[in-house]
């Protein structure tokens, strides 16, 4: 055990093996080819080649050939063991050094309080897909959760098919806007209880840590707003992300949240976003 943790420490003591694996991490349970990977930290493709192969002899990641195309995925296991290996041992002995971020993995989580949760859903743009989401959750279960989105770009405007998709369903669309993240991360923002993200781009970016850990998940999903050909071609494109995420977002607030520990509730995101795709 020894021997391998000290393997896979050395492994991510290079910055850029690191940045792959922090992108798979974010990424997950999602699994990416090659190509995007280096496309996503700038890497040519022999040298994205040459870290992931390295990654994965150490079992940091796994690999699985579908058609002609490598895919990539972070191995969790070997991420908690790092921890474990790292943290657990001093933890029992003196749980005053334990690190707070790393406590989910040494103790039982107790269920979430009985309190409206806090969730974030973050694109590029924030013009659609997740102002969708925003909308859906805040319709579907208002009562329990407080909806919020935002984009990474730090200009965009809502567009005219989401909102007269909404429109059509008998959304109230008055209190939209186009938000940037950064609005989130101020220190008077609300602390957010689940943060998802609705776009593979949002997901590559390396984006500051979220105060009070909350649970993440990526739901991706193809850009609507890209959609080429007729209007109404184009209606159909955002016709099927809206019913994407209806289902998620369904699906997510059908767990039995009081019955969860948040390790449990990652798993669950995690599913939803797998589970979900297969029946699109």
């Amino acid at each position: 055990m020894e021997i391998e943790l000290t393997d896979r420490l050395t492994m991510l003591s290079h910055p850029q093996r690191m940045a792959v694996f922090r992108l798979l991490m974010r990424r997950c349970p999602d699994e990416l080819p090659a190509g995007e990977i280096a496309t996503a930290l700038d890497l040519k493709a022999s040298t994205a080649s040459v870290y992931l192969s390295a990654l994965t002899k150490v079992d940091l990641i796994s690999q699985r050939r579908k058609g002609t195309q490598l895919l990539y995925a972070v191995n969790l296991n070997a991420a908690r063991d790092i921890v474990s290996g790292l943290f657990v041992d001093c933890c029992r002995g003196r749980a005053d050094l334990c690190p707070p971020q790393f406590s989910d993995l040494i103790r039982h989580i107790a269920p979430i309080d009985d309190k409206k949760l806090n969730v974030l859903f973050v694109c590029t743009g924030n013009s659609a897909r997740s102002i969708f989401a925003e909308t859906l959750l805040r319709d579907m279960a208002g009562d329990r959760f407080t909806a919020y989105s935002a984009g990474t770009a730090h200009r965009s405007e809502l567009n005219p098919f989401a909102i007269e998709m909404l429109k059509s369903k008998g959304h109230d669309v008055a209190i939209l806007r186009s938000k940037n993240i950064e609005e989130f991360h101020r220190t008077d923002a609300p602390q957010m209880d689940f943060v998802f993200t609705v776009c593979d781009r949002a997901a590559n970016e390396d984006c500051p840590t979220w105060p009070g850990q909350p649970v993440s998940g990526h739901w991706g999903m193809p850009d609507p707003v890209k959609a080429a050909g007729t209007d109404t071609e184009k209606r159909l494109a955002f016709h099927q992300t809206y019913g994407a995420l209806h289902n998620r977002i369904a699906a997510f607030t059908a767990l039995p949240f009081e019955n969860l520990s948040r390790s449990s509730l990652q798993k669950h995101v995690d599913d939803i976003a797998n589970e979900t795709a297969r029946q699109e």
